[in-house]
């Protein structure tokens, strides 16, 4: 099982759950790579249609389910249905063991200029029923078959043998009349063509009435009896034209474009109705074809709009989707964390009391988060993108307890477009020569760099050599930026004529810009500042080539707390903190030196967080110096001071005893003094306006009224007291 990617796995395990709930039903898909997501939905619809088919191959009993694919006489049978007969609905019909499945895919992103998209997800969903069932059969069904007012309630089972009960008018069959009116307006009609209208004479008061007179009355009173049902058809006919060419979907698009039907109640009544009738639609079919139907809504990349639209489409799940006999299984496939974001960001559509998670979970029933991919997992797919393939095998075969495997339909994992690299050029490719000014490059070899790609490649593919598969993302498009950064910084290194480092270190470098492009860009900046600093005065912190990137993160990693306030979006993009520590403190000791030379390499580093940086840092330098006019002590001095150390530092300035009694019994330290609010700690202190100056001054130094006066923490929802510095460490 260890060689079995983990996205067909929790595929097969919710498709499996999927086809034993009861609708309706709201799942939350959750990962962060939408490649992944993208996979496990089409493994679902793999292994739920094979768990269809399944039971329909053994159901034994009759009458058999009909065909997907309706032949002449069930088209036949189903508009004789839908003109004549309504369906029962039985506790029979009611369990019945086959099942159909219609996937229905809305992205949401494809309908995000839309002010209503929740709109746009019921039009989706119309179209895809009038592909599947057919236009017409639809038509005839909103004409024939739909009362919004009967239909409005819920089902009334009956205890009754038969599944369809005829349409009448009174008590005879609406069929039985359209049928004796048929052929008494046929014999009718037979009959004049035959024999004509008679020749009547009568004498009114000794009057001959002419023979044209009575022949003109018989006419009209034939062609009145034989027009009435002719006007009936051709009024259905029309009716039944306007449904297909002017239908739901054109009134629902005229709703969005009115801006004054939009912003009333209108629209959204009219949208209500139509997916009533969408699923007394499925409930008719149902009966007719002899098999559940199931629809699974499958809504995608709604984490990309607008906070607005999304708590929009959120309500449309929880009001249009969520009858109690809905057929529908909504499956929201979005990235959680991205998502949450974004509710919390939506103005006025949240109360105070609620928060986005609770917001969410009125609305999923089943939450499913994709887990990470394991280590194995992710050299598969690596190693398929490097050649060019599939990310994920085809052909992977499941076991099932009891029943035989699933080797049966081929699990269609997705399949990019795009290849990332594809080892095949042409000799004469290979043979075309760097292009330089005054021919001073020699000809690249891309022999040798082909061979150095390679290596790198296997460092992370293969499971032996190292632990590089531990760091890579599980999301497909960081693998893609891993595998083109790791090609073009070996080209730039030929081209330069470096003398390129071992594979596994350029491997490892271009991991490391991926997973944590902020905390490297920190060191970057923190190694330049000390070796411009070297420069000025020859600082201690002079440039030491040997010293480890670690090292330099450590000594600075105080600083970059504090300041975490002002970088906190770039933060976010970083990975694990703790996988960094291992990353560079155990696995891959990168020293300064090496990174001198990858810098000149490095084309996946995103250098406006750099410069972020440099000015967040740059800012503080300014407040150092205010420091050292006022003979203020620095945050690190200030951080490691104890209790006792705080009372020593106050009698050298001259405070009053009491103020060192304070400090003593509210147990205050170097610490607590840099990371509580000053207004509460003047407070605590009671010092007069002169007398907390002096102390804030020398303590906390020179800060701007303007700018925040204490170091804000990370958000840390389950320890909201607890500061997480940007290494990992809680301070």
């Amino acid at each position: 099982m260890t060689d079995i990617p983990s996205d067909n796995v929790y595929a097969y395990a919710l498709s499996k759950t999927l086809t034993k709930v009861s609708s309706p039903l709201t799942v939350g898909l959750y990962s962060e790579c939408h490649n992944r997501i993208n996979m496990v939905l089409k493994n679902i619809e793999v292994y739920m249609n094979h768990e269809a088919k399944i039971r329909e191959e053994k159901y034994t009993k009759e009458p058999k389910p009909r065909s997907i694919t309706p032949s002449i006489s069930d088209m036949l049978s189903l508009i004789l249905r839908l003109l004549f007969y309504r369906p029962v609905w039985t506790e029979q019909n009611q369990k019945m063991k086959n099942i159909r499945y219609m996937f229905v895919r809305f992205s949401a992103w494809h309908f995000a200029g839309s002010d209503l998209l929740w709109a746009g997800l019921v039009m989706q969903l119309s179209k895809a029923l009038q592909n599947s069932f057919g236009k017409l059969q639809l038509g005839l069904f909103r004409i024939a078959q739909h009362d919004a007012e009967k239909d409005a309630g819920k089902k009334k089972i009956e205890d009754i043998p038969k599944n369809w009960r005829s349409k009448k008018l009174g008590y005879i069959p609406i069929w039985a009349l359209i049928l004796t009116g048929f052929i008494g307006s046929l014999v009718i009609l037979v009959s004049i063509i035959m024999f004509g209208f008679p020749d009547l004479k009568e004498h009114l008061e000794g009057e001959k009435v002419e023979e044209s007179s009575g022949y003109g009355a018989l006419e009209g009173f034939a062609i009145a009896v034989l027009g009435v049902p002719a006007v009936g058809a051709l009024r259905f006919i029309l009716l039944l034209l306007k449904n297909l060419i002017f239908n739901q979907d054109l009134k629902i698009r005229q709703g969005l474009d009115n801006k004054k039907v939009s912003q009333q109640l209108g629209l959204m009544h009219e949208v209500r109705k139509e997916m009533r009738l969408l699923c007394c639609f499925i409930y008719f079919m149902e009966i007719f074809e002899r098999r559940r139907i199931k629809v699974v809504l499958e809504i995608t990349n709604l984490d990309r709009c607008t906070p607005k639209k999304i708590v929009g489409v959120l309500d449309a799940i929880n009001i249009l989707l969520s009858d109690e006999e809905s057929p529908f299984i909504s499956v929201l496939a979005v990235d959680p964390e991205v998502l949450v974001r974004q509710v919390q960001q939506a103005k006025y559509c949240l109360s105070k009391r609620n928060s986005a998670f609770e917001f969410l979970d009125r609305i999923i029933t089943l939450p499913f988060t994709v887990p990470q991919l394991s280590n194995a997992s992710k050299s598969i797919i690596f190693e398929n993108i490097v050649r060019g393939q599939s990310e994920i095998p085809e052909d992977i075969p499941l076991q099932e307890t009891g029943v035989s495997t699933l080797g049966g339909p081929r699990t269609l994992f997705s399949v990019e477009e795009e290849c990332s690299i594809i080892y095949s050029e042409t000799e004469e490719e290979q043979a075309i020569p760097l292009i330089a000014k005054k021919g001073n490059f020699a000809e690249l070899n891309l022999e040798e760099v082909d061979k150095l790609t390679e290596s790198a490649f296997s460092c992370i593919t293969s499971r032996d050599k190292n632990k590089l598969q531990t760091y890579i993302s599980g999301d497909t498009m960081s693998m893609r930026r891993v595998i083109n950064s790791i090609r073009v910084t070996i080209l730039i290194m030929e081209t330069r004529k470096l003398e390129p480092p071992p594979p596994e270190k350029i491997a490892a470098w271009v991991v490391l810009v991926d997973r944590w492009p902020c905390r490297l860009s920190w060191i970057l900046q923190c190694v330049e500042d000390d070796q411009q600093s070297d420069e000025i005065d020859r600082s201690f912190c002079a440039a030491d080539n040997t010293k480890t990137l670690w090292e330099v993160f450590s000594y600075n990693s105080l600083e970059l707390c504090i300041v975490g306030y002002a970088v906190e979006n770039f933060l976010e993009r970083d990975g694990d903190p703790e996988l960094f520590e291992i990353f560079l403190r155990k696995d891959f000791n990168f020293t300064v030196g090496e990174l001198e030379m990858f810098k000149l390499c490095t084309v996946n580093l995103n250098y406006s967080i750099k410069n972020e940086l440099a000015r967040v840092r740059g800012s503080r330098r300014l407040k150092r110096a205010g420091r050292n006019a006022f003979l203020s002590l620095s945050s690190r001095t200030v951080m490691n001071m104890k209790m006792e150390d705080i009372c020593q530092e106050m009698s050298k300035l001259s405070f009053p005893e009491k103020y060192l009694e304070m400090v003593r019994e509210n147990f205050i330290d170097g610490r607590t003094i840099l990371f509580s609010d000053p207004k509460d700690l003047r407070q605590v202190l009671q010092m007069t306006l002169g007398e907390w100056m002096t102390f804030k001054i020398h303590f906390l130094g020179v800060i701007p009224p303007s700018r925040p006066t204490q170091a804000k923490t990370l958000p840390n929802d389950t320890n909201p007291g607890v500061v997480i510095c940007p290494s990992g460490h809680r301070q």
